[in-house]
Parts: structure tokens; C-alpha cells; sequence
């Protein structure tokens, strides 16, 4: 082989490798250009390889063609990739392009869990009567739980909460809210509007309508000629606002040692208007509150003088008012997390 048709190849090649230079369409296929033409087992080192054939005159003019061959194909490589790189970031930046004119996408919006949207519903309510939320403690002792509101150790209400106790001192769940009176009794002087839900704890059984976990809201009025008519009023007010001006209500005799007298509040059954139904017992009547007028053993102990002022407290469950408000059947739902169950209540 001699120096023309050495060089004459090495011209061809030039030019079949400035083809494909062009013709690659990503830098994948660009890297497969640039392997095929100058790598170690490329077309260039294959032609090079006939230089030894060559008289020693003529290896220094081929291998000057062949260095002009490699800085042209190597110059092609460097602007064809830099050309694929800026198509590349081109084409990304218009598909990521954003249109300031198109609408936003809707956000989901989450809601209150039924629990505390009836707590803050209840307090709404009360809160137009000059009730003021108070929070109390969820550990109790015995003495504040139990003993100040009437209740002494060998009292037989004692059986009417089934308490779970922390420690071998005393100290337990609280049973109910009602331990807050005394504690709103000791911080503030009458006149008093105290208004407090939380969470309560009881040893029993969980079925559809009861719980060891559950919620109560607590109210208590204490003044000067504080009656049970005021009671009456306010409790009826109460229903109305939540259940509808039509309902009816009534008073039924109850017992709970902090009050005296107590009664049983109830609303004209929400689900049957009153004809009767597997909701309220065929009665007609649905029960959703305790109530009564606070108990003079109670107000001395939280330090109010029973010969001056009188009171009157109520106490109710979240979970069923809930039920009522919202129509569901079962309160092992509003502590499960069931987004299915949630969701409704948006």
C-alpha cells in the first residue's frame, strides 16, 4: 500500500465519520460514532495500522493526514454534542414550562374530626350564654374525682364508674368531667359559666355504644339565685340551636350524688320525630345529657358559701351527640382513623 491510497482512505473515513457525526440523534448514538471511528479497535487505528508497509519517507506525511483526520472528527464530536445538549435542555425546559395562566389545581381540604367539630358546635352555643372553656387535668386523685363530689369511698354510686387506677396513691383516669367544677370552683368567684370538655376513661367493655375512651363536655353555673328554671332555659336554648327550634324537649327525674335535685334531659327523637323507633326504645325520646342543681356539699368544697349561692351543672357525651347530629350508629368509628368514615364529615 502506498502514500495516496493510504491518505485516500484515510479521507474517506473523514468524511464517512463527519456523515454519522451528524446524523447521531442523542449523545448515546454520538458515543457509538466516536467509538466506532477512534476507538482503541476503531476504523482510524485499523487504516493506521498499514503505516508500516509505508517507505519510512512517507509515514510522516500519513500520519500528519491522519492527525488532521482525528482533530476533524473530534471537532465534530465536541459541536454536535454540544448541540445535542442544548436541544436537550431545551426540550426539558419547554416541557416544564409553566403556563401563569392556567387555572391552579384544586387543593383537597381536609376537615375536623366529628369529635372535636361537636365539642367547638357545643361551645359555640354556650359560649353566646357567657360560658368560658376550662381544661382540667385527665390523672385525678380520688379525693377531687370522687370524695369532693359527694361521692365518699363506701358510696354505692362508686359502682356507677368503673375507674382505672394508675397507681397504688390514688390516682386515676378521670370517669368523668366532672372534677372540673371543683377546680374552676377553686380558681375563680362567682358569678361562673364554666364550660369543660375532655377526654374521659371508664373500665368497660367496647361495643357499639360504649367505650373505655370517651368524651364529655361539662357545664357549670354558679350565681346568686341561680334556679332550675335557668337550667331549664338554657338547656332548651341548647337543643334548638343543635337539633332544630321544632324539637321538643322534656325533664325526667335522675339521681347523681353532686346534684340535687338531678334530672335526665331529652330531645324529641331526631330520627322518628317522636312516633317511636329502634333509635330511642319506642319512646319517642332520646336522652342526651345529665343534669341537675349543684349539691351544697359540692360548693363548699370548692370554697362557695351554699347559703348564698346556688349552681347548676350538666354534663353530656361528645360521642352522642354526634350520633345524633351526624346519624351514626356506632362510636368505635370516631376513634378507628378510617379515612372512608372521615371523609364524610368534610
Amino acid at each position: 500500500m502506498d502514500f495516496d491510497s493510504l491518505s485516500g482512505e484515510l479521507r474517506r473515513l473523514r468524511d464517512d465519520a463527519l456523515a454519522a457525526v451528524a446524523g447521531a440523534s442523542d449523545e448515546a448514538a454520538l458515543d457509538q460514532v466516536a467509538i466506532r471511528f477512534l476507538g482503541r479497535k476503531g476504523e482510524l487505528t485499523a487504516v493506521l495500522r498499514g503505516i508500516g508497509t509505508l517507505p519510512a519517507d512517507d509515514r510522516p506525511r500519513v500520519g500528519a493526514v491522519a492527525n488532521e483526520v482525528r482533530v476533524a472528527v473530534e471537532t465534530a464530536l465536541a459541536g454536535r454534542g454540544a448541540a445535542l445538549r442544548s436541544e436537550a435542555r431545551a426540550a426539558r425546559l419547554a416541557a416544564e414550562g409553566v403556563d401563569v395562566t392556567t387555572p391552579g389545581r384544586t387543593i383537597g381540604r381536609g376537615s375536623l374530626h366529628p369529635i372535636p367539630e361537636t365539642v367547638a358546635a357545643i361551645a359555640e352555643v354556650f359560649g353566646q350564654f357567657g360560658f368560658v372553656v376550662y381544661e382540667g387535668p385527665e390523672v385525678e386523685d380520688d379525693l377531687t374525682n370522687f370524695q369532693m363530689l359527694n361521692i365518699p369511698p363506701d358510696h354505692p354510686s362508686r359502682d356507677l364508674w368503673d375507674t382505672l387506677y394508675v397507681d397504688v396513691e390514688g390516682r386515676l383516669l378521670r370517669t368523668h368531667t366532672s372534677p372540673g367544677q371543683i377546680r374552676v370552683m377553686e380558681q375563680a368567684r362567682p358569678p361562673i359559666r364554666a364550660l369543660l370538655p375532655g377526654r374521659c376513661f371508664r373500665y368497660e367493655a367496647v361495643d357499639a355504644s360504649h367505650g373505655f375512651e370517651f368524651f364529655q363536655v361539662e357545664g357549670l353555673m354558679v350565681d346568686e339565685g341561680t334556679t332550675m328554671a335557668d337550667l331549664r332555659g338554657l338547656l332548651d336554648e341548647f337543643a334548638h340551636a343543635l337539633f332544630g327550634r321544632e324539637r321538643a324537649t322534656r325533664f325526667r327525674p335522675g339521681y347523681y350524688p353532686f346534684t340535687e335535685p338531678s334530672v335526665a334531659f331529652d330531645v324529641q327523637c331526631v330520627v322518628c320525630g317522636g312516633s317511636g323507633c329502634p333509635a330511642c326504645s319506642r319512646t319517642g325520646w332520646m336522652t342526651i345529657l345529665g343534669a341537675g342543681m349543684v349539691h351544697p356539699v359540692v360548693l363548699q368544697y370548692g370554697g362557695i358559701d351554699p347559703e348564698r349561692y346556688q349552681g347548676f351543672a350538666f354534663g353530656m357525651g361528645v360521642e352522642r351527640i354526634a350520633n345524633l347530629r351526624h346519624a351514626v350508629g356506632d362510636l368505635r368509628l370516631y376513634l378507628e382513623d378510617d379515612l372512608r368514615f372521615l371523609e364524610q364529615f368534610r
